[in-house]
């Protein structure tokens, strides 16, 4: 038998093991409220515990109850004859297959096991100059049969891709919403009054599509998503992966969506919770009206990554402090749109390209992507003028009509060889401008190898091939999945292409050569202004970290996003060195030499293409 007594500790709210009881916290405007035990089991109740009036401290009742067995216990609150499930939970027992609908008694919560082996377990805590961030959907990523592992669409399936992860360069995922949420709405309970539901946000259902397949609404923030797990053990499953990921030097960072009602004090509570409970690295907060800069200032999660719209550096760290460990990011869509009107031709875009492939703010870092969960994939950006939504049952009325994309010539899927030829050629220009540019580069699932959806940009409410990650894809694209991780290796062995701070185009050091410099048909004469959409890039590589090996001395960067031709001066190197091709776009119309000009060499960069020059030294 259970023995309680009242408590009047509040804080924190849901139901916590104390001593040799559990305390039970409910906030409740309702006189008739409690507590249900259950059987974990068999889930039959066990014991109803109602709230006494002592037990009530404002809107919130507070109740010890000890001889609980919490291994085998499970529990619910009421209110009335209504079942409340508890917000605050931290493990939900009963399987419910993914996207079967719930009721408010299968929400039954329990209690996290003790004693996970973390084996000393560290934080990698990557600096932002060493990232490549990939951002998932953990069901999404290894549903579709072709991903070959054991445990698809779960965090165990995660943790089988983690080699194929490294072998692409990432050092950290991002994870679209893997907390407790609703997919589809808590049935009506058999006497028709709505059980407690949490309100959907963001994209609204459309007419007889009912899934959430993304999460972007209020969630039960304490709990991995059981249905994301391949065992009953969501934590401890949820755990390994994370334990895996440190292993092999790799991060997670979480999305987590807060609307308005959800308390400012909460959400600093529920991040805590996440990197004390499963060492997660960082966060991606979304919602409106977020304390960020309150949780950015916050000690326990002062290396903990923090990621968003914007934040006050100054006002964060102080004016002339410069923080041990830069954790805070800007998370915006300036660069996205700037890139993806560049990458299709638009005019007047190059001098805010050029700032964003160098912009790393003060004291944080920023992180950059032509591509994301909402919005096109890479391969639909380059085939698709229009959003094709029509599946989502919404008269194709929903996601963004502005897209920045282009065809190439065609809508859609094509036959047409100069058409898949030019498609293939933009999405390795998209590349180089995420990879080569100098802040913190994100993709999205399968990108790597030109995955599509169809021309689905919003695909809020699809969970079938649309937003399953097709592998079959590495080999329909293997040239540019293998572009992919050339790239990635260009990267990682250049540290002046992820400087920690923001190249000043000045030369600090009195080498003779600024940091970074732009050039067009003359040498350091760069045409930036009007309709201009090619230019130079060259890099001087003494401005990298020190003790960092790196391709050549200098790097130059050749970009012409015009439908013709254009020549671009590579500037004159010291003694005993040579321009030499390292990659390019278009391999061979690159080789072609476009003469001189003085003591420059010139090359004719053909339409729509990038390439990469490095300094090599004879002799």
């Amino acid at each position: 038998m259970t023995k309680t007594f009242s408590h009047k500790q509040p804080y924190p709210l849901g139901a916590h093991i104390e001593g040799g009881g559990v305390r039970f916290s409910f906030v409740s405007r309702e006189e008739s409220c409690g507590i249900l035990l259950y059987d974990r089991q068999t889930g039959i109740l066990s014991e109803k515990i109602p709230f006494a009036g002592e037990d009530r401290i404002g809107n919130v009742y507070c109740r010890t109850v000890e001889g609980i067995d919490t291994k085998d216990c499970a529990y619910l609150f009421y209110e009335g004859e209504r079942l409340v499930p508890d917000e605050r939970g931290r493990v939900f027992p009963k399987r419910i297959p993914y996207g079967k609908a719930r009721t408010a008694e299968d929400m039954k919560a329990g209690f996290l096991t003790e004693g996970f082996d973390w084996e000393g377990d560290v934080f990698p805590r990557i600096p932002y100059s060493q990232v490549i961030a990939y951002c998932l959907h953990v069901r999404g990523f290894t549903k579709h049969a072709s991903s070959n592992v054991a445990h698809r669409g779960t965090f165990a399936g995660v943790k089988e891709k983690i080699p194929y992860l490294k072998e692409i360069g990432v050092t950290t995922l991002e994870f679209q919403p893997a907390y407790e949420f609703m997919e589809v709405p808590l049935k009506e309970e058999p006497s028709g009054k709505p059980p407690h539901v949490m309100e959907a946000a963001m994209a609204a259902r459309p007419a007889g599509k009912e899934l959430n397949y993304w999460g972007y609404k209020r969630g039960y923030y304490y709990a991995p998503k059981a249905a994301y797990a391949a065992s009953r053990d969501a934590a401890g499953e949820f755990r390994e992966m994370v334990k895996a990921l440190h292993g092999n030097g790799m991060e997670l960072v979480m999305q987590f969506y807060f609307p308005k009602e959800v308390k400012r004090r909460e959400i600093l509570e529920i991040l805590c919770f996440w990197v004390l409970e499963y060492h997660v690295d960082g966060f991606h907060l979304l919602g409106e009206d977020l304390p960020v800069d309150m949780l950015a200032r916050d000690d326990v999660l002062a290396d903990t990554k923090l990621w968003h719209y914007g934040f006050d550096a100054d006002g964060i760290y102080e004016r002339n402090q410069q923080p041990r460990y830069p954790h805070i990011a800007e998370y915006n869509d300036a660069w996205y749109y700037d890139m993806r009107r560049f990458l299709k031709g638009d005019g007047n875009m190059l001098g805010s390209v050029l700032y964003h492939m160098r912009h790393i703010p003060q004291k944080a870092g920023a992180v950059h992507y032509i591509s994301n969960y909402f919005g096109f994939t890479l391969a639909d950006l380059v085939s698709y003028d229009y959003k094709h939504n029509e599946e989502n049952g919404e008269g194709n009325r929903d996601g963004s009509d502005y897209n920045c994309s282009w065809n190439c010539g065609d809508e859609g899927a094509t036959r047409r060889r100069s058409v898949r030829e030019l498609r293939l050629r933009q999405m390795k220009n998209a590349m180089c401008l995420v990879l080569l540019s100098q802040s913190t580069p994100l993709i999205f699932m399968g990108d790597e190898f030109g995955n599509s959806q169809r021309g689905n940009n919003n695909p809020y409410c699809q969970d079938n091939a649309v937003t399953w990650l097709d592998w079959r894809g590495m080999e329909r694209n293997a040239d540019l999945h293998g572009f992919w991780k050339m790239l990635a290796g260009f990267r990682r062995r250049n540290p002046i292409l992820r400087p920690e701070r923001e190249l000043c185009l000045m030369d600090t050091l009195a080498c003779g050569y600024p940091d970074m410099s732009y050039h067009g048909q003359y040498a350091w004469r760069p045409e930036t202004e009007g309709n201009y959409r090619h230019v130079g890039i060259m890099l001087c590589g003494k401005y990298a970290q020190a003790n960092e090996s790196r391709d050549g001395e200098f790097l130059y960067l050749a970009m012409n996003m015009h439908w013709e031709s254009h020549a671009l001066a590579l500037p004159k190197l010291p003694r005993g060195m040579e321009w030499e091709l390292a990659f390019s776009t278009e391999p061979e119309s690159m080789r072609q030499d476009g003469g001189r000009e003085g003591e420059c060499l010139l090359r004719e960069v053909p339409p729509r293409s990038i390439a990469m020059y490095v300094a090599e030294r004879r002799g």
